[in-house]
C-alpha cells in the first residue's frame, strides 16, 4: 500500500499540490474566525461589557468552521474531479491520434512491402507481438493513471475540507477553557493567531527557498490589513 501511495504521488503530484491547498486555506480559515472574534469584541467594546459567552463564541467558530470543512471537500472533490476528467480526455484524444498515425504509418508499409514482395510470415508475427506488447502497456499505464488520478482527488478533497476547519479551531482553543471571554481571551486568540501566520510564513519560505522574512511580512501584513478593515467597518 505504501509503495503503491508512492507511485500515486509521484504521477500526480500530490503531496506538492496538497501542501498548497493545506497552507493556502489554513490561512483562510483562521482570518475567517479572526473576523468572527473582532465581530464579538466589537460588541464588547460598543456595549460596554468587560466579556462575553466563551459558549457563544465558540458554536459561531465552529460553525462556520464546520461549514468550510463541508463546503472545502465537495468544492474541491468536483472542481478536481472536473479537471482531472478533462485532463483524462485530452490524453485519450491525443493517444487516439498517435493511434491512428500508426496505423496510416503501418497501412504505408506494408503497401510498400506488398509492391516489393519481401513481408514474410517471421516478420507479420514479430510485429505483431510488438503491437500487442505495446497495447498491453498502455492499457496498464492508463489503468495505473486512472487509479492515481482518483486516489490523489480523494486525498486532496479531504485536505482542502480539513485544513480551513482546523485553521478556524486553533483561534478558538482559549474560549474552550474559560465560560467567559474577557479582552485577555481574545488578545491570546489574536496572538496565537499572529504565531501561526508567523509559522506558515516560514514554511512557505522554507519549501520555495526564497526569503524567510519575505514571507512572513507579507503574511502579517495580510493579517494587519484585516484588522484594520475589521475595526473600521465594525467601528
Amino acid at each position: 500500500m505504501f509503495e503503491k501511495v508512492k507511485i500515486y504521488s509521484k504521477i500526480t503530484n500530490l503531496w506538492g499540490i496538497a501542501r498548497r491547498y493545506f497552507v493556502n486555506n489554513f490561512y483562510d480559515g483562521m482570518l475567517t474566525v479572526l473576523g468572527i472574534l473582532l465581530g464579538f469584541f466589537a460588541v464588547i467594546l460598543k456595549e460596554g461589557q468587560n466579556s462575553v459567552n466563551s459558549h457563544l463564541v465558540i458554536l459561531t467558530g465552529v460553525g462556520s468552521s464546520i461549514s468550510m470543512f463541508i463546503s472545502g471537500i465537495t468544492g474541491s472533490y468536483l472542481s478536481e474531479k472536473a479537471e482531472r476528467k478533462k485532463i483524462k480526455e485530452e490524453l485519450n484524444r491525443a493517444m487516439l491520434i498517435s493511434d491512428e498515425k500508426d496505423e496510416v504509418a503501418d497501412e504505408g508499409v506494408k503497401m510498400k512491402e506488398i509492391e516489393k514482395a519481401m513481408l514474410t510470415k517471421l516478420s507479420n508475427n514479430m510485429e505483431i507481438n510488438r503491437k500487442s506488447t505495446q497495447n498491453k502497456k498502455k492499457k496498464r499505464s492508463k489503468s495505473i493513471r486512472e487509479k492515481a488520478e482518483t486516489f490523489a482527488t480523494i486525498v486532496v478533497s479531504f485536505v482542502n475540507g480539513l485544513s480551513p476547519f482546523l485553521g478556524g479551531l486553533v483561534p478558538l482553543i482559549p474560549f474552550f477553557y474559560s465560560s467567559v471571554a474577557t479582552f485577555s481571551t481574545f488578545f491570546i486568540s489574536f496572538t496565537i493567531i499572529l504565531i501561526c501566520i508567523i509559522l506558515l510564513g516560514v514554511f512557505l519560505g522554507v519549501i520555495s527557498k526564497e526569503s524567510i522574512p519575505k514571507n512572513i511580512i507579507q503574511m502579517v501584513l495580510a493579517f494587519a490589513l484585516t484588522l484594520i478593515i475589521s475595526i473600521f467597518l465594525l467601528g
